[in-house]
């Protein structure tokens, strides 16, 4: 029986497979199944990779507005005292080492626009106080010199006020020799501005000297220390007269020698000296301060009483001038009054 079986079951031809043989339908069934799982699995049918995601219900997502606006409105309505303050905490110590470091990681790039801004601000400021350093080193250089030509400005309006004459003021522009003399200056003033030789010329301290010669807009003032200059003059209150000459040296050593008249007469020292002054005030007007005695001897050979004159004006730092005119004189320039106001000048 069982030799029937085995002979009358057909054989299976040769290339088919065996699920197609009619004897064994429940595996093929299985097989079946199996390859059609791996396909829903792995293919791009339903529920495979290629497959669009579920999307969530409806439902769901109210529930999910709805617990948020719960939390919130309680969160609200708590105050101070919110019961999501422990959640809070644990976030802030949770999240907050990770944010210090990436705020450390980041700031140096985000700070590069206003490192730039700032470093420009700083610059101009910078630029700003430079500026006004060398302003005020500027001003600081110069006030002194600011302030000493103020101080004899304001000596020649007290100048002429004492004198009772008009003074043009001029400036030392030069130092030198002229003609045959050696201790000449020139000043910036001349006859446009009423400048004529033989006339006075003063400063804040005393007698300078006087005009040797006198162009439209310069002249030319011999110096009271040049060798050649002789000037009259008269010693302290018991205004014995003399005569006085330079030596030729302009600065701390500059001295004038006087010799008096009266060769009986010995001069004190610290007496002072004033000009004896000149017939019709030209070249010399009388009073102007000239020194002071520093030192008297007497001449053996002339039996003359001589002293030792220390000048009032430093003639090494001449500067502003005082040119000494008559009341009225038309001028270029302003004239300091015989009351030490300025008058108007120009022809």
């Amino acid at each position: 029986m069982a030799l029937l079986d085995r002979v009358s079951t057909p054989r299976r031809p040769a290339g088919t497979p065996r699920g197609d043989q009619p004897g064994r339908p429940r595996r093929t069934r299985s097989l079946m199944a199996r390859h059609e799982r791996r396909e829903r699995r792995w293919g791009a049918g339903p529920g495979g990779p290629g497959a669009e995601a579920p999307r969530p219900s409806r439902s769901l997502l109210v529930a999910l507005l709805l617990a948020t606006a719960s939390v919130t409105t309680l969160d609200l309505a708590a105050g101070d005292s919110s019961p999501l303050d422990p959640v809070r905490g644990v976030l802030a110590d949770t999240l907050g080492p990770a944010q210090s470091a990436t705020t450390a990681v980041v700031r140096p790039f985000t700070a590069v626009g206003g490192w730039f801004e700032s470093n420009g601000s700083l610059r101009e400021e910078v630029a700003t106080l430079e500026a006004e350093n060398s302003a005020l080193r500027s001003e600081l250089n110069t006030s002194a010199y600011d302030r000493n030509r103020l101080a004899e400005y304001d000596g020649l309006t007290s100048v002429a006020s004492d004198l009772g004459y008009s003074l043009v003021p001029s400036r030392v522009v030069g130092v030198g020799p002229a003609q045959s003399f050696s201790s000449t200056v020139t000043i910036d003033a001349g006859t446009d501005a009423g400048v004529q030789p033989d006339m006075t010329v003063v400063n804040n301290d005393g007698l300078v000297g006087r005009v040797l010669s006198a162009g439209r807009s310069t002249a030319t003032v011999l110096l009271l220390v040049d060798p050649e200059s002789t000037v009259g003059a008269r010693v302290g209150d018991s205004m014995e007269m003399g005569f006085l000459s330079g030596r030729g040296v302009i600065g701390d050593e500059g001295r004038l020698d006087l010799e008096l008249v009266d060769d009986s007469s010995v001069p004190a020292r610290a007496d002072s000296v004033v000009t004896w002054g000149s017939e019709g005030g030209a070249p010399y007007l009388a009073g102007i301060p000239v020194g002071r005695v520093t030192k008297v001897y007497s001449s053996l050979r002339e039996t003359a009483q001589r002293a030792v004159i220390d000048p009032y004006v430093d003639f090494g730092a001449l500067d502003l001038v005082g040119v000494v005119v008559p009341t009225g004189t038309r001028s270029d320039r302003g004239i300091i009054g015989a009351d030490g106001e300025i008058e108007g000048g120009g022809r």
